[in-house]
């Protein structure tokens, strides 16, 4: 296999460049073996997050001639023989040094989101789920948080202003998941909205394009989550329950303490 023509982005957050290198590489090898390579032979200070090599970990994100992809995932023969294959950090995200990223706002958003809160179980001790409702979120907990599909969305990737109130396509399909669980008690839906962002998203389904688990981001989450956040606030069913108490939930999904009804007060009879 002929010598691969490299070019990899150098600097840290202060200042940064492109850098041409020509790297041997072998029959049926990815581009991370390549960097492992030069990081061995050329450039011993070269930054780069790696972990497993097998997809598995989502840690070797990066951009490969400008598409988000995993390094370990993205075979050499994808390219043709002579084109200089180039390698730069994925752009949503603050540069630490070299290919590697300030992730850290991921795990800030992924802090906000109210953990399962499963209901007290049955006089057995057991608790019960139809097959059909597990299955429903079974898709959604294959992501392995390579963050991707954050890096790919233009709501944060062109507009950094808009990070604190985004929570990103990676959180609502963890809302969804957790929502779509059976046993949940928790509401979200509001926290969905007001606290996530979910309404920024316009539902381009970059997130999906670039899923390496193949994951239905747009159409089997973000979009179910934001019918569900238009029912609570807009069908008149789910508006009369909320007012009666069938579905009696504060803003962040626990349980509303009871409203207080005043008593009719009973008037004293005029005197004639």
């Amino acid at each position: 296999m002929p010598d691969l023509k490299m070019r990899v982005w150098r600097g840290d957050d202060q200042s940064g460049a492109l850098q041409d290198y020509t790297v041997e590489v072998s029959e049926g090898e990815v581009v991370l073996d390549a960097i492992h390579r030069l990081q061995a032979t050329q450039a011993g200070d070269l930054a780069v997050r790696w972990n497993c090599k097998a997809g598995k970990c989502g840690s070797c994100s990066a951009e490969i001639n400008g598409r988000p992809r995993l390094m370990c995932m993205t075979r050499l023969s994808d390219f043709e023989p002579e084109e200089t294959i180039t390698v730069t950090p994925v752009r949503a995200f603050p540069i630490v040094r070299d290919l590697v990223t300030d992730v850290s706002y991921n795990y800030e958003k992924a802090a906000e989101l109210p953990s399962v809160s499963l209901p007290p179980r049955d006089a057995d001790g057991k608790r019960r789920m139809a097959q059909i409702d597990v299955e429903r979120g079974q898709e959604f907990r294959k992501c392995i948080e390579c963050f991707l599909c954050q890096n790919v969305c233009h709501v944060v990737r062109d507009h950094e202003d808009n990070k604190p109130a985004f929570a990103g396509p990676r959180f609502f399909l963890r809302y969804a998941e957790l929502d779509m669980h059976p046993l949940d008690t928790h509401d979200r839906r509001e926290l969905a909205q007001a606290a996530a962002g979910i309404g920024m998203c316009n539902i381009t389904k970059c997130c999906t394009e670039v899923c390496p688990e193949g994951i239905h981001i747009t159409d089997n989450a973000i979009i179910p989550m934001k019918e569900r956040v238009v029912d609570k606030k807009y069908d008149p069913l789910v508006w009369l329950g909320n007012k009666i108490g069938i579905r009696n939930k504060d803003n962040e999904g626990r349980e509303a303490p009871p409203k207080h009804t005043p008593q009719s007060v009973k008037r004293p009879a005029s005197r004639a």
